[in-house]
């Protein structure tokens, strides 16, 4: 009869073939070894499953299941059912873990009972893995649960954390009810029935995109998020409009927005190379905008 592995680990896979030999090689490398890969093509148009193939063939801990595509929250819930381990350690494909991220977090869970989910710290990195900016610094559970609870996505980086499976059982995995911040219902069920916390050191780099869902379905993304959270507050007997006087209006955002909010990102970060890039990328595309030009003048003097 085989071991159980003590970290089950969850990788959701459409069309990821640009970033993932990166992704699924950064769990391979982890210096805590004692996990099951269990990877789900979630019926992938391009090259993503014989990447998947080829690290199978070469290392047994990956766990593959290849099939038509569904969407994202029943593939996470299909690979939680699967999952065989004590914790749960969440990944996606165009992200990367560094190679102590599990040993950190694997010790602070069997130190402390009462958590049931750590992240860790981060860095936004681009598609070319240019540095952006460092990313979450909250890491009590106070203030991350009260970040969530005010509609503030992001206290912990849902591909970084490492959640106790039983608790995961416990509040039913993740809804349907709210596509794309199904992490951030996930949080707020979760700080129900344990503590949150992330651990005070960089340990993964999260990839920003203009095709991840926090740009490419922004509005439907802040709609369910406020949902989330107004459900949360009925289930806590907290007032919504005390906490969230001024609910977050779900607007589109443009290529532009996106490259001009990265370069201030990256100038207030000291990352100058970055923030020029984003201002010359905004000054290609829209060379009469005012706020492309200040960005463009304050990246090229460095502040």
């Amino acid at each position: 009869m085989m071991k159980q592995p003590v970290v089950s680990v969850v990788l959701p896979v459409y069309n990821a073939e640009l970033f993932l030999a990166d992704a699924i090689e950064s769990i391979l490398n982890q210096t805590f070894s004692d996990f099951e890969f269990i990877i789900v093509n979630d019926g992938s148009l391009d090259s993503s499953l014989d990447i998947i193939k080829r690290y199978a063939l070469i290392d047994t801990r990956i766990k593959l299941v290849d099939r038509e595509n569904r969407g994202l929250i029943i593939t996470l819930n299909e690979a939680l059912e699967l999952a065989q381990g004590d914790y749960i350690a969440r990944m996606d494909a165009d992200d990367i873990s560094l190679p102590t991220r599990f040993d950190k977090q694997v010790s602070y869970l069997s130190d402390n009972s009462n958590c049931v989910a750590v992240g860790v710290l981060a860095n936004l990195i681009d598609s070319d893995d240019d540095l952006i900016c460092s990313y979450n610094n909250l890491l009590s559970h106070e203030d991350i649960d009260g970040a969530h609870i005010k509609c503030q996505g992001g206290a912990i980086v849902h591909p970084s954390a490492m959640i106790r499976r039983r608790s995961m059982i416990d509040v039913n995995g993740y809804s349907k009810l709210y596509p794309h911040a199904e992490d951030l219902d996930l949080w707020l069920r979760l700080a129900e029935v344990g503590y949150l916390t992330n651990i005070p050191e960089k340990l993964f780099l999260y990839r920003q995109h203009v095709n991840s869902i926090g740009y490419a379905h922004r509005i439907l993304q802040v709609e369910s998020a406020t949902r989330a959270v107004i459900d949360a507050c009925q289930r806590r007997n907290i007032n919504f409009e005390t906490i969230n006087p001024a609910t977050r209006k779900a607007e589109a955002v443009t290529i532009n927005e996106v490259y001009v909010k990265w370069g201030w990102w990256a100038l207030n970060d000291k990352n100058i190379d970055t923030a020029r890039k984003y201002a010359i990328k905004a000054l290609l595309s829209y060379p009469f905008n005012l706020a492309v030009w200040k960005l463009l003048v304050c990246s090229m003097r460095g502040y």
